[in-house]
């Protein structure tokens, strides 16, 4: 699974970024996660056609636009997204 945080970098966003790996990791899955952030960030949430961040991409596809700041509820983002 390519698993990517994208946002401007700001404290928002990287509270997710972090949030969101303790989630994989304690999926106990190989997934890394990406965290993309500055110009590229935020290119890649436009692609994507979100229109705030952070964004939670699952196999570039959106999974999560926001901040859940609930381990479990991004795990069942990720599942979700993944099907």
């Amino acid at each position: 699974m390519k698993i990517q945080v994208l946002g401007s970098g700001c404290p928002t966003c990287k509270k997710l970024y972090e949030i969101t790996r303790k989630a994989v990791e304690e999926m106990a899955t190989k997934d890394t996660v990406e965290y993309v952030t500055g110009t590229e960030g935020m290119q890649k949430i436009i692609e994507l056609g979100a229109i705030s961040s952070p964004v939670l991409s699952v196999n570039d596809k959106i999974a999560m636009v926001g901040f859940i700041p609930d381990v479990n509820k991004i795990k069942e983002k990720i599942l979700a997204a993944s099907k």
